[in-house]
């Protein structure tokens, strides 16, 4: 009798067990997405700002028509990027890392841009722009380093033992690091005094 409670009582600690670590599984998956979307809402709004930049960057700087044209139009390769946070591949992350890092750069490019031009520096709405976007820019870091983060913790949950014993019981898979091309403006910061 005392030998059925003792196995009985393993097999209620092992059914415990198992659903703590699904369930910490669980949790690790959808924080890695919630992160995902925190990343792509500050994208967004970097990709709104842009715009009313190039629109003021204009005015004063008519003849920087090409740096212009690159920032819009890698603005644009990048607004069509779209990585789905339930299923988000190496490839789909290493193409909206490239067309970040080209962003990055030719925002670099534009910010340098201003530095030639005095009255466009001390134009209200362009200071007002500049501080949103590197705020924005700021948010975007934050936001990688906590998905990463995210990232990590699955990754480890899921190569260490016994979690990746229950991890491919269930079908849990890891997710792809958000990394930057090494040519990204985050690793290259254009200074830019006032």
């Amino acid at each position: 009798m005392n030998m059925t409670f003792i196995i009985l009582g393993v097999v209620v600690v092992f059914v415990l067990w198992l659903i703590f670590t699904y369930n910490n599984f669980v949790k690790l998956v959808l924080r890695t997405k919630e992160a995902w979307a925190d990343i792509d809402v500050q994208l967004k709004r970097r990709y709104d700002l842009i715009p009313n930049l190039i629109e003021t960057v204009k005015g004063y700087a008519a003849h920087e028509r090409e740096v212009l044209d690159e920032v819009t139009n890698a603005r644009a390769k990048a607004t069509q990027m779209h990585v789905d946070a339930s299923g988000i591949t190496a490839e789909q992350m290493a193409l909206m890392a490239g067309a970040e890092s080209a962003l990055g750069s030719s925002l670099g490019k534009l910010m340098a841009i201003a530095e030639a031009y005095p009255d466009l520096k001390a134009n209200q709405n362009f200071a007002q722009l500049q501080s949103e976007l590197s705020d924005t820019e700021n948010k975007i870091q934050a936001s990688r380093r906590f998905y990463n983060g995210n990232v990590r913790d699955l990754s480890i949950g899921l190569q260490s033992f016994p979690g990746n014993v229950i991890g491919n019981m269930f079908g849990f898979k890891e997710e792809k690091f958000f990394e930057l091309e090494e040519n990204s403006v985050e690793r290259d910061v254009v200074k830019v005094s006032f």
